[in-house]
């Protein structure tokens, strides 16, 4: 194995997982978005599709890094460190997403 499919193979390996699933949850909030409009119309106005945005932007912050670390898999610091920005961003889209699902679920926003 040369050292360049090396190089790329250990700086893919989490942001390879982190893109595709960015992409799944931004589809998600989309949804979760959707859903709540038409549940506006019956129930009245709320601000979890603000949220919900928020989350998918998040998700979309996180994909971006990841596509960013898997281009840049020849410069391993500089992808070590975007794959790392990735993570974190991915970690707190989660976390943000689960806030606003367990706060809707309790009719709280």
């Amino acid at each position: 194995m040369s050292n360049r499919i090396a190089i790329r193979t250990r700086s893919e390996a989490l942001a390879s997982h982190i893109l595709p699933v960015s992409g799944t949850m931004i589809g998600v909030g989309v949804t979760l978005i959707g859903l709540v409009k038409l549940a506006e119309a019956k129930y009245g106005p709320s601000h979890v599709d603000e949220y919900a945005a928020i989350a998918a932007v998040t998700f979309l912050l996180s994909a971006l890094t990841s596509y960013l670390s898997i281009r840049c898999s020849n410069q391993i610091k500089l992808s070590v460190r975007i794959e790392q920005c990735a993570d974190l961003i991915f970690l707190c889209g989660l976390v943000g997403i689960t806030l606003v699902a367990t706060l809707f679920a309790y009719e709280v926003i």
